[in-house]
């Protein structure tokens, strides 16, 4: 188990991705952690065969603790290893194990030359087959099979641009039924047997062994390009997962319960709201904003924006903008307090509330003040998606120095959120709705929405509350068909 943070100790096993008897790749994952801020892919730091799982589903383990035995394809190249490592009772790392290899490779050839074109095309094949994360992850989502792809990268290695390539000719789609065989282990063992032939028949089962493993690895499942990922509002398109459910053994008639484990997210989430509302005192305040011209803004954009930028233009991205203008003009909203001092933050970390089926998590914009309205977009359709699908990272999760909350995605037109400890101040962002409203002593139509912010008394004060508002407003109010967006 990895020290996922320097403040996490413990990880519990959502769930197993591998079985044992099952192949594993390099960096391919093997099981999905949670911790008290986010989930997370294990990927193997191994080549080999998953002999046996020691850590079942919905275990908590402590880091540096071992959670499953991979019997790996290098395992006789230890041998070559200098220094005594293995008699010192310590790992070889995976560069010291290549280098042996390489040394192996080296001395074969010298005492066989006819062996030296296998050894060239096995060690083209050993960088061939490895991938980099990102490589697996595109092919996952786009249902790439790696074994079909001829790679452009160094040592015939597959590379990004090789897989988005096959994604966009569709030439190498397709669920991946097998992984790659052992082809460097296979002409390393065709290159010994030929050196020693009293050792053929080992080599030979070592040789069906390893071309079995392979074929029990589980297909990777392609995901449809037409499905639309939606990029606002609650992503209600399936039932969320509960790790553990106890039915009660002896229900009451009409009144039958059941308990579901909290889990290390919604435990973190209990202490911290508790934290928020025990430790800071919270007040609230709430304006209306015409924002009729950014709605009229919004929708001569967002075509063109989503084909040339492919996501869609949200309100969030306008939001969040006007909000971190209105912060430069009153930085104590960007403050904690510490006691004896309040502390004001230099950089504007926008964190952005995002509610999944089962969590509310708060990815962080970092920097939010040096981008512009196209890049915020790029930005919360990144986070929003991340936090979704569950691939959020722990420095995704860190920094945040004021947040703010689309909660009109969902409908609703009056709210008061906990303060996202240990920040001062919250920001909603409700449903815009068209009412009629006097202007000029005439009534109109408008579209309107409410801004409700929630703030710490210890920090803030109604005067400085009501001044920053009315400069989000203003500045929500303040956008024009002229408006630029880069």
């Amino acid at each position: 188990m990895p020290k996922l943070a320097e403040s996490l100790e413990t990880a519990t096993v959502d769930r197993w991705l591998k079985k044992p008897g099952d192949y594993v790749e390099m960096y391919e994952p093997l099981c999905e952690l949670i911790t008290e801020k986010v989930s997370a892919e294990l990927p193997s730091t191994a080549r080999g065969v998953l002999v046996k799982v020691l850590a079942g589903d919905g275990e908590t383990v402590n880091v540096g603790s071992a959670i499953c035995l991979i019997e790996e394809e290098e395992a006789d190249a230890y041998a070559e290893i200098p220094g005594g490592a293995l008699a010192a009772g310590l790992q070889p790392t995976a560069d010291a194990v290549r280098a042996a290899e390489r040394e192996a490779n080296a001395g074969t050839a010298a005492t066989e030359p006819a062996s030296a074109p296998a050894a060239a095309a096995g060690a083209g094949q050993e960088m061939r087959q490895r991938y980099s994360p990102a490589v697996l992850k595109l092919a996952s989502e786009h249902g790439i099979d790696l074994a079909r792809l001829a790679g452009t990268g160094m040592g015939g290695r597959i590379t990004r641009a090789d897989v988005l390539a096959a994604a966009a000719s569709g030439g190498a789609g397709g669920t991946q039924t097998q992984a790659v065989p052992a082809a460097p282990a296979a002409a390393s063992q065709a290159a010994a047997s030929q050196a020693s032939p009293q050792a053929a028949p080992a080599t030979a089962a070592t040789q069906t062994s390893a071309s079995a493993a392979p074929s029990s690895a589980k297909p990777i499942e392609p995901m449809d390009p037409r499905v639309q990922v939606r990029s606002g509002g609650l992503h209600l398109s399936e039932s969320p997962r509960i790790p553990t459910i106890e039915i009660e053994g002896h229900e009451v008639p009409g009144r039958g319960e059941y308990f579901i484990d909290v889990t290390p997210i919604r435990n973190t989430i209990a202490t911290r709201m508790r934290q928020s509302v025990t430790e800071i005192p919270h007040a609230w305040t709430m304006i209306e904003v015409d924002v009729t011209n950014l709605v009229v803004l919004r929708s001569k954009l967002k075509d063109e924006f989503k084909r040339t930028e492919g996501i869609n233009l949200t309100y969030m991205p306008f939001l969040v903008k006007a909000a971190v203008g209105a912060i430069k003009d009153y930085p104590i909203m960007n403050s904690v307090w510490a006691t004896d001092k309040i502390i004001v933050k230099r950089d504007i970390n926008m964190a952005l509330a995002v509610g999944t089926e089962d969590s509310v998590v708060t990815p962080v914009i970092k920097n939010a003040d040096q981008k512009n309205i196209a890049g915020i977009a790029h930005e919360i359709d990144d986070l929003a998606n991340r936090a979704r699908h569950g691939k959020l990272k722990l420095e995704h999760m860190q920094g945040g120095t004021f947040t703010v909350n689309n909660t009109g995605s969902f409908g609703s037109i009056l709210s008061q959120p906990i303060i996202n400890y240990p920040q001062a101040a919250i920001l909603t962002f409700e449903s815009i709705v068209k009412r009629p409203v006097v202007i000029n002593d005439m009534i109109g139509v408008r579209s309107m929405v409410n801004l409700c912010l929630s703030l710490d008394h210890r920090i803030l004060d109604g005067v400085i509350c009501g001044r920053f508002l009315q400069r989000v407003k203003e500045n929500l109010e303040s956008y024009s068909l002229d408006t630029k967006l880069y």
